[in-house]
């Protein structure tokens, strides 16, 4: 009984870091947001609206890139803006930020996190890597 309960233990901490790291739940960066994947967003996203997570997506580029194409739904709130417009991104979902390949959506999840957002993820390669997995823009 005792070996059982070892055993399980032992494949739960073994199963669990992977399983976080599956589902977005990685490690937080030292400005508190998390680096996620284009495949791990583009996954969540094609849920829509029946994701067990309720999440936005905010595009931090400028209107212009944004016309030229976007992930569908996603609200554009320039970084440049999101200092004042911060009360538009929801507290209570998981928030996707992404520019064209990342830089700016860095800077944006460093903004969110210190205004106290607890749920943000920078989505690694932007809408560059987001079109070059052939996942759906819309313009």
């Amino acid at each position: 009984m005792v070996a059982k309960r070892v055993w399980l233990i032992m494949v739960a901490l073994l199963v669990m870091p992977m399983t976080a790291a599956a589902c977005g739940m990685g490690e937080k960066v030292a400005e508190g947001y998390e680096n996620t994947e284009v495949k791990h967003a583009y996954q969540h996203w094609s849920q829509g609206v029946s994701s067990a997570v309720p999440f936005v997506f905010i595009d931090v580029r400028t209107p212009e890139e944004y016309a030229e194409g976007h992930v569908e739904n996603a609200k554009l709130i320039p970084v440049q803006e999101l200092a004042e417009r911060i009360n538009e991104v929801p507290k209570d979902k998981q928030v996707y930020v992404y520019c064209r390949s990342g830089k700016r959506s860095a800077q944006a999840a460093t903004i969110l996190a210190k205004a106290a957002y607890t749920n943000i993820e920078n989505v690694l390669g932007g809408i560059t890597a987001w079109k070059n997995a052939s996942y759906p823009v819309v313009k």
